[in-house]
């Protein structure tokens, strides 16, 4: 099925969004359910086998940092592909590197390649970088008062990703006992050729050139203010979930927790990323986008805190939870912002930018997450992230202004 033709509201007739929202938001969280797994398997075996075979331990976390820097490099080609094709395009293309980030990691450990697993997390994170357009995709298909909902719906599909990912670790990961992780990077290439399959149902507008054509000059539409405190509310909570996320497996190995527990954190973990979304759009309709950032950015504090505590089990899962919601409320919330700062015809080109900025930000703290573990310790790393939650709290009160433009 191809794209449909353009033409009233974001791009496409009304009787047609009608008439596939439904299906389209539940595929798209079908396949978010599916591709989440992608990221969760990276985040959980990233640090680990890159303590395994990278030729310094100040680099264990740098496959983990690769992979956010594909989902940064990948943003705004992603985006240009949506915009020039249609976003199901960009969607077949983004799951076709999903499958082979698989295939590449796999081959990796069997090789005991370092730098052909960071290759391949780089993929990885090409993938990822598609798998979160999912959420202004679902935002495209449906009518403008459903929009945020159906954003925070399709990223509560995630939660089902929190428990596919770290249990297809669980099960696999000595099912080829010479190579450690080798048989679970290859299911995970199996669970993303399952998403293209699901995807390929999907039915959404594609722009035309001539609509394109009519949108305004990027400069114009991010210097608006509420852009801007959308993009620091979204990279902090993003960057700083990826920055103790990252972290958080090695600490549990350092700290001398098992495997299964640590697995068990990040499932909980994601799990906590994403099952307020399927409450979070009502949560936004209910009291407004800035709240519920400013909420996340709190349970974000929170967690941190809960990491000071103590390193045992208990103290690590709680960190890990208390970050997921604060990720979900904070970075849902940061992108129902960027959903009233442009007009339909600019969607893909402010998307992708914003999501570029974010996993770009999110690329710098995920470097400095593991040298800052392996030289300083956990705490450290804790202590340190209050410094990026100040930051958004200042931007969030300094401006509450109305979106400059209303779509």
């Amino acid at each position: 099925m191809s794209d449909a033709n353009p033409g009233n509201l974001h791009g496409a007739p009304l009787s047609f969004l009608h008439a596939h929202a439904n299906g389209n938001v539940a595929r798209l969280t079908i396949a978010q359910a599916l591709a989440g797994a992608n990221s969760t398997v990276i985040y959980a075996t990233g640090a680990i086998v890159g303590n395994a075979f990278a030729p310094s331990h100040a680099l264990a976390t740098l496959p983990v940092s690769i992979f956010v820097v594909g989902m940064a490099a990948s943003s705004l080609p992603a985006g240009a592909v949506a915009q020039r094709y249609g976003r199901r395009v960009a969607f077949m293309v983004g799951t076709g590197l999903g499958v082979l980030a698989g295939l590449l990691a796999a081959w990796a450990v069997v090789l005991g390649s370092f730098w052909l697993f960071c290759s391949a997390t780089f993929l990885g994170g090409a993938y990822a970088a598609v798998v979160l357009s999912f959420r202004f995709a679902a935002a495209d298909c449906v009518p403008h008062d459903r929009r945020s909902r159906a954003l925070s719906f399709v990223m509560g599909g995630g939660v089902f990703a929190g428990v596919i990912g770290p249990q297809l670790v669980t099960w696999t990961m000595n099912m080829w006992s010479q190579y450690t992780f080798a048989a679970t990077f290859l299911a995970q290439g199996a669970v993303a050729a399952l998403s293209a399959i699901v995807l390929r149902g999907v039915r959404l507008p594609k722009p035309a050139v001539a609509t394109v054509a009519r949108g305004r000059p990027i400069a114009v539409i991010v210097t608006q203010g509420r852009f801007v405190t959308a993009v620091i509310c979204a990279v902090v909570s993003y960057l700083l979930m990826n920055f103790l996320m990252t972290a958080a497996p090695l600490a549990m190995e350092i700290c001398g927790l098992s495997q299964t527990s640590s697995n068990l954190g990040i499932q909980w973990h994601v799990i906590a990323m994403y099952a307020p979304g399927f409450f979070t759009g009502r949560l936004i309709a209910r009291f407004g986008a800035l709240r519920v950032v400013m909420a996340g950015l709190a349970l974000t504090a929170l967690s941190v805190a809960t990491g000071l505590l103590g390193v045992d089990v208990a103290h690590f899962w709680a960190t890990l939870i208390f970050l997921g919601v604060g990720w979900n409320c904070g970075f849902v919330g940061a992108s129902a912002l960027v959903l009233e700062c442009h007009r339909p015809e600019e969607k893909a080109r402010v998307q992708s930018l914003n999501d570029f900025l974010v996993f770009g930000a999110t690329a710098l703290g995920s470097f400095l997450s593991g040298g800052l573990l392996a030289a300083y310790g956990w705490n450290t790393v804790l202590w340190l992230s209050f410094l990026p939650l100040a930051l958004a709290v200042v931007a969030l009160t300094a401006k509450r202004g109305r979106a400059v433009i209303t779509v």
